[in-house]
């Protein structure tokens, strides 16, 4: 038979305080958690080699139809960002998650408020340090890139060049 001495015999002899006592112990777990994962992300990214921008051709102005400029950060508050500019238009959207497989392939998912979804694509850093994407899907599960092609045209992706 299991005895329960320690909430009789004075750990939790107050219901209420041991409650309080484990609510204010969840609530801290929680709060390291989130800087842990904001750390762990931050760590991910740069570790990866993904900081700093990224476009098909530097010398070029940035162009929705001819490439856009991409680009990695890291904020002071920790947050990782991913900022497009697109010549005529430019957002900002945060990097929520980011993990290597063991293939090195980066899996990165960023929320974009303007489009109201969160996309996942996953990127390969080539051996002379272009950057490809391998995949780009919806939440849902609806793909634009797929095994490193557009699902559209069925061309492959073109890598892109560290600019700065």
């Amino acid at each position: 038979m299991l005895h329960f001495g320690i909430l009789r015999g004075g750990a939790c002899q107050d219901m209420s305080r041991c409650s309080s006592r484990w609510i204010a112990a969840a609530v801290l777990w929680i709060a390291l958690a989130s800087t842990a994962r904001a750390e762990t992300l931050a760590v991910t990214v740069e570790q990866w080699g993904l900081l700093g921008s990224w476009a098909v051709d530097c010398a070029a102005r940035p162009d929705r139809d001819k490439g856009a400029l991409l680009t990695y950060e890291i904020r002071k508050d920790g947050r990782v960002m991913y900022r497009r500019n697109f010549g005529d238009a430019r957002d900002e959207n945060e990097v929520v998650s980011a993990t290597v497989n063991a293939e090195g392939l980066l899996n990165v998912m960023v929320f974009f408020p303007s489009l109201h979804q969160t996309r996942e694509f996953g990127l390969f850093l080539q051996e002379d340090g272009s950057l490809r994407a391998i995949y780009n899907r919806s939440e849902r599960g609806e793909y634009t890139i797929r095994d490193g092609k557009y699902v559209a045209t069925g061309t492959p992706t073109l890598t892109q060049q560290r600019c700065d």
